[in-house]
């Protein structure tokens, strides 16, 4: 399970500032400890934190989802960099990551993430959520509908709800499966991070479903797979190829 997002502040301004104002709602409860990121790269071989590393340095350089997310940071005025906004950490419980927006930083669990493939599903899913952390004016905190929109957007596009992921689940075989998946991944991250009923969350998740769910930036197209990242990837490359030029 992924942790949500949260904003102190609004547009790539925010992206950089770190305000240390403590807040009484933690966007990522089970992170064990805040601080710098965890360094020490090559100091000890085959520790977790090292193999984090490197499936994150993979995952980077490789990615199709998120080769795109990305450059539609660094399109946004939001340029990521691995040492400063990546942080491979102990968690608490079964969280996988989460985006912690007051030092604006994607917490990778490495006690939790165990293979390349689940990797690239939880730094997908955040970057989204930084994604839209740096293009919205959003209240993460006290509009619950925000919050909802952007666990669903994140759910709709990381390829958490791939058939192969949910073959895995033995999720399989209903009349529109893709978006009873979204729900539910939407509907269990909220609860993962906010202390509030199944049913209110589900409620917000309806609320905003339609909308959220038929936005598709920054991939404008809904990517099952990773042969349709790489396509909506050239295609966000000629769109921004495109503008710059008129």
């Amino acid at each position: 399970m992924a942790g949500a997002p949260y904003e102190r502040g609004r547009g790539p301004a925010a992206w950089e500032q770190l305000q240390q104002q403590h807040v009484s709602c933690q966007v990522f409860p089970e992170r064990v400890a805040q601080g710098n990121p965890q360094q020490g790269f090559f100091s000890s071989f085959f520790t977790s934190n090292q193999k984090c590393q490197l499936r994150l340095l993979k995952t980077l350089e490789t990615n199709p989802y998120v080769k795109l997310l990305l450059d539609a940071m660094k399109h946004s005025g939001c340029a990521v960099n691995k040492d400063r906004h990546f942080s491979c950490e102990d968690c608490n419980g079964n969280v996988s990551g989460g985006f912690d927006a007051s030092t604006s930083q994607i917490v990778l669990c490495q006690n939790n993430i165990h293979n390349q493939a689940h990797m690239n599903r939880v730094v997908t899913h955040e970057l989204i959520h930084a994604f839209d952390h740096c293009r919205a004016h959003v209240d993460w905190f006290t509009n619950i509908r925000h919050l909802a929109c952007s666990e669903v957007r994140a759910a709709n596009l990381s390829g958490d709800c791939s058939l192969v992921n949910e073959i895995f689940r033995l999720h399989f075989g209903l009349k529109q499966h893709h978006q009873t998946c979204v729900r539910d991944r939407a509907t269990l991250s909220i609860l993962a991070v906010r202390n509030i009923s199944k049913e209110v969350a589900k409620k917000a998740v309806d609320e905003v479903f339609e909308s959220c769910f038929n936005d598709h930036e920054p991939f404008g197209r809904i990517p099952h797979n990773k042969t349709y990242a790489r396509y909506a990837h050239r295609d966000f490359q000629n769109r921004d190829r495109y503008y710059s030029n008129i």
